[in-house]
């Protein structure tokens, strides 16, 4: 979409102006009166949610694509109000929605905060308790839409081979930043069944990642670089993380735990553009291996996911509702309408089935499909990266991240007002699963020690009793 007073187009001269055109200019171009219309948009994407019961980031998302379709001006002092179009603003119309540099900024530093402490909030003890589930889940998550829309893109709509991948790719996405959203808001990311589904969106992710880094990564010096670093960053952070914490304490009014990972997570990002790849891309692995030091630091955690929710990630949500042209996606309606379908089928038919199959009742798995259907954060950036690098055109790239769009919303909305599960159910599949697959975990142990029910163990079921697994343990 095109943003009125860029540098380069959409402004008037201003001894052409009328006194009421001059203020709307220099208002339209004042950092505090965007600044401004953005955290008034994301308050009322709070207020809305908070009243519909509808998760936030999808309301921003909304919002984001009402505020961005959007044209306001004045001439000879009266308001005018129409959608924005490639033209608005060379007329007296112009975007309400000001997109600049440092929005941006604060947008793509969302994303990354967000699918970092979706990595961390992973429980190292839950992941190995659930490794099967979600790896399976996980996998045939992104491999049947990858191969489905693929071959759609290229046998049917005819497009070429690369351009064909790149859509395969894009829509193949789960969105981390979506479904972690949604576990905060639920109260269901310290649940078995919800870290099952945020491990299954890492796989998920990292498909995407591999086959895009596969298919058209630039092998070269950064890029070995990038990975090194990565590597060695990976396997000390959590020891680094630590010292800090222990020495300087995590109550210091400068919080210098805070500091260190926003530096580690600039550092990385400042490395993976240099190597013509993505700066969110090593978040999640950050947020995986920090996840144990996490878990033992509850405050750590709250104030990074407060910082995150009330600054950054509305720039983030709300941005993304700017990529949905209404008059674009009414004229690639057909096209968007069958990758939607397309993504939404293939996701049904390689999630569902696995769900049921590892002990989830249909409300579970119905609700597990959905999320892992969503996408957004891996699916514009696998638009962006066909679109900058010259695989796919202009309308191409609308019309994937309009589908990546709709599919952060039309399930996740589905999921939460039909299917959409207690704490209490996915804290009990996770003691149903670990029974079936005759293992304990630290939250069994704890829930005995409270007085709770641990489900007695029938040799049939081959479960190790707490008995002999706390022998175990001190052995």
């Amino acid at each position: 979409m095109e943003f009125a007073f860029s540098r380069d187009r959409g402004r008037k001269p201003r001894e052409l102006m009328t006194p009421f055109n001059r203020k709307e200019f220099f208002m339209l171009e004042n950092i505090w009166f965007i600044a401004a219309v953005w955290m008034g948009l994301a308050l009322l994407a709070s207020l809305i949610s908070i009243r519909t019961g509808i998760s936030v980031a999808l309301i921003e998302i909304l919002v984001g694509v009402v505020a961005g379709n959007l044209a306001v001006g004045l001439e000879g002092g009266t308001l005018h109000v129409g959608i924005a179009g490639a033209g608005t603003s060379a007329g007296h119309l112009h975007h309400v929605l000001q997109s600049t540099e440092w929005t941006n900024f604060l947008a793509l530093l969302g994303s990354g905060v967000l699918t970092f402490l979706a990595g961390a909030e992973i429980d190292p003890i839950s992941l190995k308790s659930n490794w099967r589930a979600s790896v399976l889940i996980g996998v045939l998550s992104f491999a049947i839409p990858f191969v489905a829309a693929w071959l759609f893109a290229e046998f049917v709509l005819g497009w070429p081979l690369h351009q064909a991948q790149i859509a395969g790719i894009a829509l193949s996405t789960t969105s981390v930043a979506v479904v972690y959203a949604v576990m905060i808001e639920g109260g269901f990311s310290d649940t078995a069944m919800g870290k099952m589904i945020l491990a299954a969106c890492f796989i998920t992710d990292f498909g995407t990642v591999l086959a895009l880094g596969t298919f058209f990564a630039n092998y070269n010096l950064w890029l070995l670089l990038f990975l090194i670093v990565t590597l060695v960053v990976l396997w000390f952070m959590p020891r680094w993380t630590q010292s800090i914490i222990t020495r300087l304490g995590a109550t210091q009014v400068s919080e210098p735990e805070v500091k260190f990972i926003f530096f580690v997570l600039f550092l990385l990002g400042a490395l993976a553009t240099m190597a013509k790849s993505e700066a969110v891309l090593p978040a999640y692995l950050l947020g995986l291996v920090v996840a144990g030091v996490f878990l033992r630091d509850k405050t750590l955690v709250r104030r990074m996911r407060s910082i995150a929710f009330a600054v950054f990630t509305p720039f983030y949500f709300i941005k993304a509702g700017l990529y949905v042209s209404l008059p674009t996606l009414w004229s690639g309606l057909l096209a968007i309408s069958l990758f939607l379908a397309l993504k939404m089928v293939t996701k049904i038919a390689g999630v569902f089935p696995l769900a049921r199959l590892h002990y989830m009742k249909v409300k579970e798995a119905s609700y597990t499909t959905l999320l892992m259907a969503t996408g957004l954060t891996f699916g514009t950036i696998s638009a962006l990266y066909g679109l900058q690098n010259g695989i796919i055109d202009q309308n191409q790239y609308t019309i994937l991240v309009s589908v990546v769009i709709l599919s952060a919303f039309v399930p996740t909305l589905i999921a939460q007002k039909f299917f959409q599960p207690t704490v209490e159910m996915m804290h009990a599949w996770g003691r149903l699963y670990r029974r079936r697959l005759g293992t304990l975990s630290v939250e069994d142990v704890d829930r005995e020690g409270e007085g709770g029910d641990v489900f007695p163990p029938t040799p049939a079921e081959g479960m190790l009793s707490v008995k002999e697994h706390n022998n175990t343990q001190r052995r």
